[in-house]
């Protein structure tokens, strides 16, 4: 008797747990929430992070508040996004670094301790080389590397930057070792460019945003983009799946996501309102305004796209000797 009891005051338990728990979570959300940005305030992920954050509030009717939490080449944001409760209070705006810094032996942290929400940007990688250069077409360029290995020089971000890696996947794709194009370090894709242009580097891997100026001042010409569609601003920039046969695509990309274990109900609304809001002609526009590219992936493709961008990085990045175990 007494454990008949036992179990019907549990049972009893459970269930009033439930029907508490389940207005809180159809009431969601009832105070403010953060979004947490792994890197400084002013640029480009900041910027989407605050735009997304200021048209949730409109969709949420709730505060959403922009944290920049940096450091650690993005190590310590994405690492308070996954240690955050997962009750839908605290979001993240993750980036391509959640998919590179565990290999590079920085973290433990990978995607898999986030939930994924929505991919609301990709910025792909393009190649560079001056607008006089000899090297006219990605078959040219990869001959040359073949040729003779090392000599040519490429810049754009630092060693194992997401710049760096796009062109040693590049070059791996093609049968080629990933460093047949010498890496020469720079601090981004600006003074990356400003060496091409100055002579110091034959090629710059970067985005076609980060060339703009270049580009439409004569400069600088695109030899290939590493996306599977062509570039709504510069559609004319061959794509390397039709100049190679390569399905290697790279690029800096940004996405919501909360801790792990958040929530279905709660990623479902979300994604639902994010998906408004990157539908809509103020989010087109502010794309615009900056050169990102928009692309959407909702939470199950989102999840995907993550994972095997983190094995591209992986494998990408062993080849090249920077992963460490």
């Amino acid at each position: 008797m007494k454990r008949r009891n036992m179990l019907g005051a549990l049972a009893a338990t459970a269930l009033s747990l439930g029907l508490a728990s389940a207005p809180a979570m159809a009431d969601w959300p009832e105070r403010p929430i953060t979004m947490i940005v792994a890197w400084g305030a002013g640029g480009g992920t900041d910027a989407v992070a605050r735009f997304i954050a200021a048209e949730l509030e409109k969709e949420l009717k709730q505060p959403v508040n922009v944290v920049n939490r940096t450091g650690g080449s993005g190590v310590v944001g994405h690492q308070a996004m996954a240690s955050a409760k997962p009750d839908g209070y605290t979001l993240g705006l993750a980036t391509v670094e959640i998919t590179m810094m565990h290999h590079q032996g920085l973290t433990t942290l990978t995607h898999a301790e986030l939930t994924p929400v929505a991919l609301v940007n990709f910025d792909p990688n393009a190649v560079f080389v001056r607008a006089d250069s000899p090297i006219k077409t990605t078959k040219d360029l990869l001959d040359a590397a073949k040729a003779e290995p090392g000599k040519l020089k490429s810049s754009g971000t630092g060693q194992g930057g997401i710049w760096h890696l796009g062109l040693a996947g590049m070059l791996v794709e093609a049968g080629l070792p990933g460093n047949a194009i010498t890496w020469v370090p720079s601090n981004g894709a600006a003074p990356g460019l400003q060496d091409l242009v100055a002579g110091g580097v034959d090629t710059a891997s970067c985005s076609l945003p980060e060339a703009r100026a270049l580009l439409d001042a004569g400069r600088v010409r695109p030899l290939v983009l590493m996306n599977d569609k062509p570039d709504a601003l510069f559609p004319k920039v061959p794509l390397l799946k039709d100049e190679t046969g390569s399905d290697w695509t790279n690029g800096a990309w940004r996405g919501v996501v909360g801790p792990k274990g958040l929530p279905k109900e709660i990623v479902d609304k979300l994604a639902t309102s994010i998906k408004k809001i990157y539908d809509s002609k103020a989010y087109a526009d502010f794309l615009a305004s900056r050169g990102f590219g928009a692309t959407w992936a909702g939470p199950e493709e989102f999840g995907a796209f993550m994972a095997k961008q983190d094995a591209d990085k992986g494998a990408v990045m062993k080849a090249v000797g920077l992963v460490k175990q």
